[in-house]
């Protein structure tokens, strides 16, 4: 007989929080901050030098389940919430918080 594990809750790790910017954009005003990869030879960006700007790769991406599962929202009400759960079970999609603002209807 097998013995009843308890369900581990997957930790949600964030590898990086902060944006990442253009190189020398925080420099000049007509370089907009967000992010485009830099295609020089000489890019010190491009080639990793210590000190510079990080530069964004596919390692700094969610696990599968994490980047599937579709968030709830604070700003929306318990009635849509209900609809909206109802919804993604029918398309077999994982909810981060599926039983969020429900209460029983006993009362």
């Amino acid at each position: 007989m097998v013995a009843l594990r308890p369900w581990v809750k997957p930790k949600i790790v964030k590898k990086r929080t902060k944006k990442f910017m253009w190189h020398q954009s925080d420099r000049y005003v007509k370089i907009k901050y967000n992010w485009q990869k830099p295609r020089g030879t000489e890019d010190t960006v491009c080639r990793r030098f210590k000190g510079q700007i990080l530069m964004l790769s596919t390692g700094y991406g969610a696990t599968r389940k994490q980047s599937t599962c579709c968030p709830r929202l604070r700003s929306v009400s318990s009635k849509n919430h209900e609809a909206t759960a109802e919804r993604a079970s029918q398309l077999a999609l994982r909810v981060t918080n599926p039983n969020a603002r429900l209460c029983s209807k006993e009362n």
